[in-house]
């Protein structure tokens, strides 16, 4: 069960590493070869399932997407604490999003999934 203090702790590490445009520390919450989730990956990655696989081809996705966003910034709204997942509600670039993170047991992210209004 993933408790508030950690769900808080998260939200602030992932929000303020977005922020700073620091991938490095971005990708340090996910295992290896985790799965992410959005709509912008089908349009910005060409991926037509929007689901990429593993740090390498999230990690180039992401890089993309600073470059072509370079005043991307993130304003955490409420950080939702669930079983084995956080949710994050923000606002960003387009406007209100919510990302969903399933963890496994060592605290890293195993899946993620990004939704859009």
């Amino acid at each position: 069960m993933i408790d508030k203090a950690f769900a808080d702790h998260f939200a602030a590490d992932w929000i303020d590493a977005w922020n700073n445009h620091d991938l490095d520390r971005i990708l340090s919450h996910y295992i290896d070869d985790f799965e992410m989730s959005s709509p912008v990956i089908i349009k910005m990655a060409g991926e037509p399932s929007g689901t990429l696989k593993g740090k390498e081809a999230v990690g180039s996705y992401w890089a993309k997407a600073l470059q072509l966003i370079p005043d991307l910034h993130f304003e955490l709204v409420a950080a939702l604490a669930g079983v084995n997942s956080i949710t994050l509600f923000y606002n960003g670039v387009r406007g209100p999003s919510a990302e969903v993170f399933h963890f496994n047991q060592n605290g890293k992210i195993t899946r993620a999934y990004a939704h859009y209004l």
